[in-house]
């Protein structure tokens, strides 16, 4: 992400009658009804409040060969690898969008971000252009050089509608931050559907998710919890995809209130004191990745006193990997959240799950 230091940029702007900027992100299990219910309701806000959106859907802005190694995976490998690839992708496009809001609150030309995948940005810029935000500028032959116009009414509120799953809490976290660092309006819209109807619409799907996946979705995903997690207020859980007549009154003013009450800058201290979270996260992050190297460095030793072949031990070690991978993925994102855990326990959560993994091998069940 961009490191830019907050800026009042935003709130000038909206003190002398400029835009009213806004992030919202649809959350939920995969084919829960975000995209249907994120064109709804960008065609809505257009038309009835005559208000900009832009719909982002993650789906369609990662491309396909993010998916195309995982055809011939096992059930196991192919989760895991999936997951790493999309939030590799999750970061690239949260970097595009604090791009374009910079160039929007700075009120400039919006020309392409430095250290970009080309594939992912044309995804992106065309995105924009096809939604009216971008038009082509001037460009020379360098096409790195290449400008657009950023296309707005005055005094026009803008929303820009983040569709993807954002099943951490985190990952919707990181939304909230460029809000806050930026002064910009934010809210949460989270659909609420059940694990087997996802299943059937992703069964639909060209594309479908492998079902594992979803179910691991279903045990990690996180509603929104104002109570415990003030950043959530703006938040609001629909049982559906598809939005009555009521639902759009809630769902209006929900946005409504966001775009009203911007998200205020940290204050100093409230800064330094995230920073040391973040040093107290990484502090517990490289306590667990030295912790779990020990449970697999025993759980390796106790396999091989049990005479397992070397072709058995290297699969072994290659699920062990993998586990650690994963084990390691959630806690970073559990971090986020001060889920501090004590080495201790960090541990016996993981050689749990090893020992299972093992057990699978010693019964001869693989």
């Amino acid at each position: 992400m961009f490191r830019t230091k907050a800026t009042p940029m935003a709130e000038q702007l909206r003190n002398a009658g400029g835009h009213q900027l806004g992030l919202c992100v649809l959350c939920g299990l995969p084919a829960a009804g975000k995209t249907t219910m994120g064109q709804a309701l960008s065609q809505f806000l257009r038309k009835r409040k005559g208000w900009q959106c832009v719909l982002l859907t993650y789906d369609d802005l990662i491309p396909s060969e993010a998916f195309n190694q995982l055809k011939e995976s096992s059930g196991q490998e192919r989760q895991q690898s999936l997951m790493s690839h999309w939030r590799l992708y999750r970061q690239e496009l949260l970097l595009y969008l604090e791009h374009i809001l910079q160039a929007f609150i700075k009120g400039c030309h919006y020309s392409p971000p430095p250290n970009r995948t080309e594939t992912t940005w044309k995804r992106f810029a065309w995105y924009l252009k096809e939604q009216g935000l971008i038009s082509p500028g001037a460009q020379t032959e360098d096409s790195a050089s290449c400008q657009y116009l950023i296309d707005f009414t005055p005094l026009r509120p803008i929303y820009i509608i983040l569709d993807d799953n954002f099943y951490y809490r985190s990952m919707r976290y990181e939304v909230y931050q460029l809000a806050r660092q930026y002064t910009l309006g934010f809210c949460q819209l989270f659909l609420d559907c059940q694990a087997d109807v996802c299943l059937e619409r992703n069964g639909q799907r060209k594309q479908p998710l492998p079902e594992e996946t979803i179910w691991a979705m279903v045990q990690k995903i996180e509603i929104p919890n104002p109570e415990k997690y003030p950043w959530e207020q703006n938040s609001l859980i629909l049982k559906s995809g598809e939005c009555s007549l009521e639902d759009n009154l809630q769902v209006l003013c929900l946005l409504s209130t966001a775009l009203e009450n911007p998200v205020k800058p940290l204050e100093e201290n409230t800064d330094k004191k995230e920073i040391d979270q973040a040093i107290c996260a990484a502090s517990i992050l490289h306590q667990a990745d030295q912790a779990i190297r020990r449970a697999v460095s025993q759980t390796m030793k106790n396999a091989k006193d049990n005479n397992l072949t070397p072709n058995e031990m290297k699969n072994l070690a290659d699920e062990l990997n993998k586990l650690k991978v994963e084990f390691l993925e959630d806690l970073r994102y559990k971090s986020n959240e001060k889920n501090n855990q004590s080495d201790i326990n960090i541990t016996s959560s993981f050689s749990q799950q090893a020992d299972d993994i093992v057990n699978k091998y010693l019964r001869k069940e693989y």
